[in-house]
């Protein structure tokens, strides 16, 4: 969970290498032959019509000095308009084309990736935290998409204009094509100086923005619990180092970049200079002609455009090449590990489970020290047990195990006669619901929101559900009903609304237990009492586990269990937690200070 990540640092998503990314692309792009070979056609036609006029002015050179008719000048000068009108459709085309390629790729690449997010097992999804992968199917597609309508036609297109001139000098005259060609090993080594240097920096910039979201994520998210353990200061002065890290790396990717830009035109000199020194002998010597010689200059000159196009937009081809990889590495994590084993017997309909956890102990992979130490704790069938503690305390890794998200490396949680180790992920869905703080609603109908729970519930048990969560005078003014367009492009709800739906949905699942992890923590003080309320209506009659967010809350159950360092430390009920006079009356003591 948000609170337990960033105290154990896990390990991040797999993130692929380029040759990894390349393929996948390869493999796209031969899945859309004809735009991808329409896409390449127009770029070399663009890139050719682009050197013809140089070649042209060469012939024009040429006729000049040999004393050739005047009408020589209107043939170049028509073909010379001709290539430049044609490039220019070319080029557009060839824009449009690799955009639309582009883009193609990116839905592709987005819908694999949040596919293979989808499918990952939950366990895996609570280990590296929700920033990094937040970060990859949101930032990371960002820099991806701008890299594509910005940096990739850019570098691809002025990439084939740079293998046309070359070919070009090579046409004109072997030797001034190779002399051209003696700036390609400073090209090189300029390039096998950078490129190794730079991909590690940008992944490591954008690991660092996932770890500084990761922070951010964990402080919001246990904000009630960071204010009760006055944890302010702390969790300030982790999202300012961050901060700072993404900042000093993003200075020092500048700096890389602007020394790769010396050597680019320490290498233009080079070739510049070979180009014209080969030139003035082969003049000298009778070996080339003046039209040749003049051209080979300016078609090398032709060079600089665009690879001071690529130079300036490699940065930005770079981070996209970073995100490539971390979404690539994204397809390539193990699917749900959790599909097969036993189903749960469907509990009949009432029916509420005890929950028994016994000797439980977690590590996170990647971490030596254990999370929750042998933890035991009971909930009888339809009673409520509440879990506090500081953030770290292990709370929420708790509730996940509960919940059957993950599985403990010693120890067992059995809901009623199941174990839940031995059920796969829906068998555990059976039994135990889970609601986090993280409530989303889905764009479309109010109906088909509540019916993600329940697809065959009528329309009359969707109005008892919101009845029982206290939403259905709201949801009745609404100007369709239970019709009504809801989320993203609909009706704009308030958080209190949102976990309104929420808990109907929980109300509508019917599973015997109930895991909810700070589920009320987004709601407003105004909204917090009514939230509450429906808490303890859609929880009625079923065994209830409860991360606390308000002390309120945990005064309402009918144990509460305090956690430090993943160990059960305190036990009982409100009163004789206060009477104990121990960690949770000293919380309780501070939590009535603060008018809460």
């Amino acid at each position: 969970m948000a609170t337990t990540a960033t105290r154990l640092a896990p390990a991040a998503l797999h993130t692929a290498t380029g040759r990894e990314a390349t393929r996948w692309v390869a493999a796209h792009c031969r899945e859309t032959p004809g735009l991808t070979a329409a896409t390449v056609l127009t770029t070399v036609a663009g890139a050719a019509l682009q050197v013809l006029p140089v070649l042209l002015l060469g012939r024009v050179v040429d006729g000049v000095t040999e004393g050739g008719s005047s009408s020589i000048l209107v043939t170049v000068g028509a073909l010379m308009v001709a290539a430049g009108t044609l490039g220019a459709v070319a080029t557009a085309a060839s824009e449009y084309l690799i955009g639309r390629l582009g883009a193609d790729l990116l839905a592709r690449l987005r819908e694999d990736a949040v596919r293979a997010v989808l499918g990952m097992p939950s366990a895996r999804i609570e280990q590296v935290g929700r920033g990094d992968v937040l970060s990859r199917v949101g930032d990371d597609v960002a820099v991806l998409s701008k890299g594509i309508r910005t940096a990739v036609p850019t570098v691809f297109s002025a990439g084939v204009l740079v293998a046309i001139a070359t070919a070009g000098m090579f046409g004109l005259d072997w030797r001034l094509g190779l002399a051209g060609a003696g700036a390609l090993p400073a090209y090189a080594l300029a390039l096998r100086w950078y490129l190794p240097r730079s991909a590690p920096l940008y992944r490591k910039q954008r690991a660092a923005q996932a770890d500084r979201a990761q922070e951010l994520i964990s402080g919001l998210d246990g904000i009630g619990t960071v204010r009760a353990y006055r944890l302010e200061g702390a969790f300030r002065a982790k999202v300012t180092a961050e901060s700072w890290r993404v900042r000093d790396l993003g200075i020092e990717v500048f700096h890389l970049f602007g020394r790769f830009v010396g050597r680019e035109n320490r290498a233009e000199f080079i070739g510049l200079v070979l180009i014209i020194v080969v030139g003035y002998a082969l003049l000298e010597a009778g070996a080339a002609s003046l039209g040749d010689v003049a051209a080979a200059p300016l078609l090398f000159h032709r060079l600089f455009n665009p690879l001071g196009s690529i130079l300036f937009t490699f940065d930005e081809a770079q981070k996209s090449g970073a995100s490539l990889t971390r979404l690539v590495g994204v397809l390539g994590e193990a699917a749900e590990e959790r599909l097969v084993g036993g189903t749960a017997v469907p509990p009949e309909a009432g029916a509420a489970y005890p929950v028994a956890v016994e000797g439980l102990t977690f590590t996170y992979p990647g971490s030596e020290e254990p999370v929750l130490r042998d933890v035991d704790l009971t909930i009888p069938a339809g009673g409520s047990l509440a879990l506090v503690g500081a953030t770290g305390a292990g709370k929420s890794t708790l509730a996940a195990l509960i919940a059957g998200i993950g599985t403990p490396q010693a120890g067992s949680v059995r809901i009623g006669p199941a174990d839940l180790a031995g059920l796969d992920e829906a068998g555990a869905r059976a039994l135990v619901s889970i609601l986090t703080q993280e409530t989303h609603v889905f764009s479309g109908s109010l109906a088909g929101d509540l019916r993600l729970a329940a697809p065959e519930a009528s329309d009359t048990e969707l109005v008892d559900a919101l009845r029982t969560v206290g939403a259905d005078g709201w949801a009745a003014a609404l100007p369709a009903g239970l019709s009504t367009r809801v989320g993203e492009g609909g009706e704009r709800l308030d958080a209190t609304r949102v976990t309104q739906i929420a808990l109907a949905r929980l109300v509508l699942s019917r599973s015997p237990v109930v895991v909810l992890d700070e589920s009320t923590a987004e709601a407003g003080s105004q909204g917090a009492a009514e939230l509450e309320r429906a808490v303890l209506a859609a929880c009625r009659g079923r065994t209830t586990l409860l991360v606390a967010h308000r002390l309120s809350q945990a005064k309402a159950a009918d144990r509460i269990a305090v956690l430090d360092a993943g160990r059960v430390v305190e036990h009982g009920t409100h009163d004789e937690l206060v009477a104990l006079g121990g960690r949770y009356a000293r919380l309780w003591q501070a939590w009535r200070a603060g008018g809460r």
